[in-house]
């Protein structure tokens, strides 16, 4: 009987992992208002509480390879980090009406400037540092670590540059500081990599501002899709001469259909419907990042050390400061 050739799976076809977000709009939404609910009741003292609720919702929600990522950050974490970040920008506030009233409104506002900018690497830094210490999957913590000495005159350097550029280093100062934290982070005994480069990242953002000008708008579905896939794909991991590689499958109609169902969500529930936009972005960026490599995720060890400091995570909040 002659036999039927059946062609060998590519490789790592049947052990590549996988991202999933199985999170639900109906059940997030009770989790931000009840949080909301108790931040009222409270005078926002529940914060921190409600902060370390969503937080482990999302985590515990989001599966790599079939196993859940674990938040195990606290409220009174949270918490000690909440008053210093608050005693802070009190005082920052104090010196503001003090040299308003001595010095003049422009100085009090320049000073401020200088005050906020001032507090922004070390912010970063230390939410990073909390925030990946808190994250782990399969008992194997994240970490971060980078020196703050370091990222601090990093930041500065850059910042100056895109100053006294008018903003035109913007693009490089964005992908050095993108290549300093995520090459600092750490899976266990895995190390993240990133390779983003300035120059292409300027003229490909010089290139979507000019199409989405000429097209009216709509070429900025396709800029968005091409942003995150340069984030996405940029991005490594490796573990002892072996490597993951990230990979977007995000198209800009993808984008475009993904933004107008929120916008649609937004206006006709008035906002109520913040919940089931949030859990449709998780969904489309888990289910349009591929991993691919030859890394075995039962090879990582725990190498990471806890860090319970949460006061720059709080002050990255306060000031809208994304992580990575």
């Amino acid at each position: 009987m002659e036999q039927i050739y059946t062609p060998p799976p590519p490789k790592n076809v049947f052990n590549q992992p996988n991202l999933k977000f199985n999170g639900n709009g109906g059940s997030y939404f009770g989790i931000l208002i009840v949080n909301m609910l108790l931040c009222i009741v409270t005078l926002g003292f529940y914060y921190p509480w409600a902060k370390a609720k969503k937080l482990s919702y999302l985590y515990s929600n989001t599966e790599l390879d079939g196993s859940p990522f674990t938040w195990s950050g606290t409220g009174k974490e949270i918490f000690k980090g909440f008053i210093k970040a608050v005693a802070l920008f009190a005082a920052l506030f104090i010196l503001l009406t003090v040299l308003s009233r001595t010095a003049g409104p422009v100085v009090a506002a320049i000073v401020y400037f200088i005050g906020i900018i001032a507090i922004v690497p070390f912010a970063i830094h230390g939410s990073n540092r909390y925030r990946w210490s808190r994250t782990s999957w399969r008992g194997i913590r994240f970490g971060y670590r980078g020196n703050r000495n370091e990222f601090v005159s990093l930041f500065f350097k850059e910042f100056f540059l895109t100053l006294v550029t008018l903003g035109f280093y913007g693009a490089w100062m964005l992908m050095n500081l993108r290549n300093y934290i995520i090459g600092n982070i750490r899976f266990g005994s895995g190390e993240f990599k990133y390779k983003g480069n300035g120059w292409d990242y300027f003229v490909m953002n010089l290139k979507g501002y000019l199409l989405t000008l000429v097209t009216l708008g709509i070429y900025g579905f396709w800029w968005q899709a091409n942003i995150f896939r340069y984030f996405v794909d940029n991005t490594e991991l490796h573990h002892e001469g072996k490597m993951y590689k990230l990979r977007s499958t995000a198209t800009g109609g993808q984008f475009a259909g993904l933004i107008i169902l929120n916008m649609i969500i937004l206006i006709f529930t008035l906002g109520i419907g913040y919940a089931w936009v949030q859990v449709n972005v998780l969904k489309f960026v888990a289910e349009h990042v591929e991993i691919d490599g030859d890394i075995d995720l039962g090879e990582l060890k725990q190498t990471e050390e806890e860090y319970k400091d949460a006061m720059g995570d709080d002050i990255a909040g306060f000031l809208d400061l994304d992580i990575v």
